[in-house]
């Protein structure tokens, strides 16, 4: 496979997904704060609308793969699934025991059992559930993870330890997977890491947006930190990546702005889903800009006015479409059900929660015609996907937005057609 993500929009070709398992079955109240959610959420309904999901990228990306069966393959290999048990020991995942328990499961089996973590055989008594390996419930968020920015991919460094094992199995998936041989690895966050030591560089996947080949969003969040910012810049300079801009948009650090997709897309060639009190200068929670040149020697940070007013000197002219509207309530209320963040699957056509209707009707407003997932999936309705027809395709997800993510959250791209 080609990795091949030069856009935000391009029309989608290949993505990777993972359909929520058993690590979300397992989640009761008092784990929500460790495992980083705000409610327990309803895994066969999860399930099927994740289902329903993927149908809908199927109408226009060829690929959807979830990233399961490709750990999957990888641990059919008994070297590498040796090296992969061994790193996670090394790294102090699990014990002595219990990876020799682990070495003997079957590929289909150990990979479930990575994702959906392991329970104690003697749990039953106390408050908590105890767990021999705890789930990774949030992994169905397959944009933060890694990231793909152009024919490379980054490896993340989450900000969490909730998170950390998401990062370590896609490594594994990314390195050795047939898919990916050729492919290069910009940098790898989970390299350096040493056991028992919290890393000081963090950066995930939605804090990272890619307008154009030579050029990067990244977000300064709760959860990607300067130090994470500094090594992604150092190391796609210092392999000659065809990036030379790096916009850098720092963000209040709450809960509900947890990353830049939460508060910025691109949903065409002219038009942007935005958040308006943080994007738009001015605004009550504006957000601070500075650019990165990658074509200097030191990495340094040079103030800007505006998100908007910079990407627009680099040839974005963007019209921004207000994320629930006009009103301030319905702005706050669409926003925290993740109403600005689009899954772009063409230029001009995009996925989001059904919902968000005030987003939907400030899209309406934009010319883009608003479509339910059944009209689509039941035939009613057809896509014209190779005219300027703008499409907002509303897609169920009152269980998977529970978990605080939008389908911009659920996806990366791995191939995308070049604009």
């Amino acid at each position: 496979m080609r990795l091949n993500v030069t856009s935000e929009i391009g029309r989608l070709k290949s993505v990777l997904v993972h359909l929520p398992g058993r690590e979300i079955d397992v989640m009761i109240p008092p784990m929500m704060n460790q495992l980083l959610f705000d409610d327990i959420l309803y895994g066969q309904v999860a399930r099927e609308e994740h289902r329903r999901f993927q149908q809908l990228i199927r109408f226009i990306a060829p690929e959807v793969i979830d990233v399961q069966d490709l750990l999957e393959e990888v641990l059919e290999a008994p070297d590498v699934k040796h090296l992969i048990i061994r790193d996670l020991e090394t790294r102090k995942i699990f014990g002595r025991k219990l990876a020799g328990a682990l070495r003997e499961q079957p590929a289909a089996l150990l990979a479930q059992t990575l994702i959906g973590g392991i329970p104690h055989e003697k749990d039953g008594k106390g408050e908590l559930p105890a767990f021999d390996l705890l789930p990774v419930p949030n992994y169905f968020f397959m944009r933060d993870p890694q990231v793909v920015i152009g024919d490379g991919v980054v490896i993340c460094g989450m900000a969490t330890q909730a998170r950390r094992r998401e990062s370590l199995l896609s490594r594994y998936v990314f390195k050795y997977h047939p898919l990916f041989r050729d492919s290069v690895c910009w940098t790898d966050f989970m390299s350096g890491e040493e056991p028992g030591h919290r890393r000081i560089p963090t950066i995930e996947g939605g804090d990272i947006l890619v307008p154009s080949r030579d050029l990067l969003l990244v977000g300064v969040t709760e959860r990607t930190n300067r130090a994470g910012v500094r090594q992604l810049a150092t190391a796609l300079r210092d392999a000659g990546s065809p990036v030379k801009t790096i916009i850098v948009v720092e963000l209040p650090r709450q809960r509900s702005f947890m990353h830049l997709d939460t508060v910025f897309t691109f949903t065409s060639r002219t038009e942007c889903l935005i958040y308006p009190p943080v994007i738009l200068p001015g605004g009550s929670q504006a957000a601070t800009v500075t650019t990165i040149d990658l074509t200097k020697r030191g990495i340094s940070y040079a103030p800007q006015k505006s998100l908007l007013g910079t990407l627009k000197k680099r040839g974005f002219d963007l019209e921004p479409i207000y994320c629930g509207g006009r009103s301030a309530v319905d702005q706050q209320r669409e926003q925290w059900t993740d109403g600005a963040n689009a899954f772009t699957l063409a230029p001009g056509i995009i996925l989001l929660y059904e919902r968000n209707v005030r987003t939907a009707e400030e899209l309406s407003a934009h010319g883009y015609h608003i479509v339910d997932e059944d009209d689509l999936l039941l035939g009613r309705t057809e896509l014209e996907t190779r005219t300027d027809t703008k499409y907002a395709i509303q897609m169920a997800g009152h269980e998977l937005s529970r978990a605080r993510g939008g389908p911009r959250c659920m996806t990366m791209p791995l191939e995308r057609e070049e604009l």
